[in-house]
């Protein structure tokens, strides 16, 4: 219950919390694959909370950006086909530098920004080329979404900071979107595929969307600079965790 409340809320705000659930659940005797698949089904309820409590966020956004939820989900599906499919070993040992790669990304957002010459208080405005570039790499994530998911939020921060994004409650509101459409195809298909350990779904399902919930208010009364940075914070704590499981 408590690693499915901490999940929740380490999603709301920069993801991660599957490195709190999956560990939670290998400890119990379950196998990684149905480990992971039933982590993903017990928090993705977190991110229906997240997007209550950021409901006043989404609302602002511009609606294209929405559309980021098509590659999402067409990601997560493909990403949870490989899992039910392959081995997970190489993806494995691929996870902590990915994570890492993008956590690096989104540090340095601000100034390739300037770099960039992006307009303020104008977000968005990026050539058509870019925003294609933007919605692939989010197909991308949504495969990784899929297949495993620890960080994920943390990659779609940084796919949204660089199609023009800049106000981080923004783009956590609509990273919990996009999770929860990431998480949610991948869920149905763990679901049909007789993946998911159901015992264990309900109870840690329930604290998540709290957890999910609850994150999402602190996150707006902490501000933008302390989230940016608990956000990159967490980023490398996951990359570095990583690294130390892998050796």
């Amino acid at each position: 219950m408590i690693s499915a409340f901490l999940a929740g809320g380490i999603n709301s705000v920069a993801g991660g919390g599957t490195l709190v659930t999956f560990p939670s659940l290998i400890a119990l005797g379950l196998p990684s694959i149905a480990a992971n698949a039933t982590s993903t089904v017990a928090i993705w309820p977190g991110s229906l909370g997240s997007m209550w409590g950021f409901r006043r966020e989404i609302r602002e956004i511009n609606p294209r950006f929405l559309l980021l939820a098509i590659p999402s989900v067409i990601g997560g599906l493909v990403g949870a086909l490989l899992l039910r499919r392959t081995p997970a070993a190489l993806f494995d040992h691929l996870v902590p530098f990915l994570i890492l790669f993008a956590t690096v990304l989104f540090s340095v957002q601000a100034p390739i920004q300037r770099r960039l010459q992006t307009t303020p208080h104008h977000e968005g405005k990026r050539s058509t080329t870019w925003v294609l570039c933007a919605t692939l790499a989010q197909f991308m994530v949504g495969i990784y979404g899929g297949y495993f998911g620890a960080g994920m939020s943390i990659m779609m921060l940084t796919v949204l900071a660089f199609m023009g994004m800049e106000d981080i409650l923004k783009m956590s509101a609509l990273t919990s979107f996009l999770g929860f459409c990431t998480n949610g195809v991948a869920s149905i298909l763990f679901a049909v595929s007789h993946m998911v350990v159901w015992v264990y779904v309900l109870a840690m399902m329930f604290a998540a969307l709290f957890g999910g919930y609850a994150a999402a208010g602190i996150a707006r009364r902490i501000g933008r600079v302390a989230v940016r940075r608990f956000v990159i914070s967490v980023g490398f704590t996951i990359a570095v965790a990583l690294f130390i499981k892998m050796h």
